[in-house]
């Protein structure tokens, strides 16, 4: 290229730049970090990301590590040796990511925390999630308002209850429980919601690496041991896939639709909502994961090009060391009554997939 025309490139890119029209470097690559496969919600997170990336021209790389936290430290160490130019992490375990984090800061590459907060690491720079408190406040809020607990308080009746809770490494889980409790903790004080295993702290309810298998193993031995001459009447989970695992416990215990339980669940995946069609599930929580993808590539997007991008907390999301910007997404819970409009009314699901 002759100087002349080089300058008058160099010029033109330089008008784009001051008009503020976003300059994308040619070939920049994101590396995405997805937890596993065998929850549904997480492949549409990392599809949706994956397309609305690609479609403004980036580079994408997607892996998931199956739960498997050496495996996902690995797929980090591997981004930042290729040199990826950004990371969207949804991590399995954040603090055995620490060091890994730290190397992609020393290289100069911006994190983004994709709805799982990076704890003990100042290397993220903004974290797109769902209101997770939120989530819990509108679980619970749902079950207060399907029970009427209030007029059950006034009447002096009482409803079973049981909890199965998020992983503990998982910073949502705890923001998720204390949403519940702080709709729910006055009705288990005042005896109108009663919890026969006594287990109702974080600590009693909460299921590593949010396995379906552990939370029907819970629900089996608590139905047996609590539950042999009295119904349980709400099963307040915090995850579809603990659901999955309640359901089959219950069928196990001889439960029909004349006794079924309130079911709570979240994620809005396709078998929560036709066990929600079918009555054994009873509502869940929908996430809509094409607009937080949207989220995230904003902030990509934002890092790559020095500009800021939508946020709406900068308080509640502190991970030891430092407070991370956050964008929140809208909870919406989904039962029979709303399915049709909110999931396929709003394209999020057709008609034959929840056949």
């Amino acid at each position: 290229m002759s100087k002349k025309l080089l300058g008058l490139a160099l010029a033109g890119a330089m008008v784009l730049s001051m008009s503020g029209m976003p300059v994308m470097a040619e070939g920049e690559t994101v590396g995405i970090l997805m937890p596993t496969q065998s929850s549904e919600r997480w492949i549409n997170d990392g599809a949706n990301m994956k397309a609305q990336l690609e479609e403004k021209g980036y580079n994408v790389e997607l892996q998931y590590a199956e739960d498997d936290t050496a495996m996902q430290v690995s797929q980090l160490e591997n981004y930042v040796s290729k040199g990826v130019d950004c990371l969207v992490i949804a991590a399995i375990d954040s603090g055995v990511l620490v060091n890994a984090e730290a190397q992609a800061k020393e290289a100069g590459i911006p994190i983004i925390a994709y709805d799982r907060l990076l704890m003990n690491t100042d290397a993220v720079s903004y974290y797109a999630t769902f209101d997770n408190k939120g989530v819990g406040t509108v679980i619970a809020n749902y079950i207060k308002e399907a029970k009427d607990l209030d007029a059950a308080r006034e009447a002096g009746e009482s409803y079973t209850i049981e909890f199965f809770m998020g992983s503990p490494d998982d910073n949502n889980a705890l923001f998720l429980y204390n949403g519940i409790m702080e709709v729910l903790q006055e009705y288990l004080d005042d005896g109108t919601l009663v919890c026969k295993s006594g287990r109702t702290s974080f600590e009693d309810t909460c299921i590593l690496r949010w396995s379906q298998e552990t939370a029907q193993a819970n629900c089996e031995n608590i139905l047996t041991a609590n539950y042999a001459d009295e119904d349980l009447d709400i099963a307040c989970t915090a995850f579809d896939g603990f659901a999955y695992g309640i359901k089959a416990a219950l069928q196990g215990a001889g439960y029909t639709a004349d006794n079924w339980p309130l079911v709570t669940g979240q994620d809005a995946e396709v078998m929560a909502t036709k066990n929600i069609i079918e009555g054994t599930q009873t509502m869940s929580i929908y996430k809509d994961t094409r607009l937080l993808a949207e989220k995230a590539v904003s902030m990509v997007d934002a890092v790559l090009q020095g500009s800021e991008p939508e946020i709406n907390d900068t308080e509640q999301y502190d991970n030891g060391t430092i407070v991370v910007p956050t964008y929140m997404c809208t909870p919406v819970a989904v039962d029979q009554s709303n399915y049709q409009e909110i999931l396929i009314d709003g394209g999020y699901y057709t008609e034959d997939q929840l056949k």
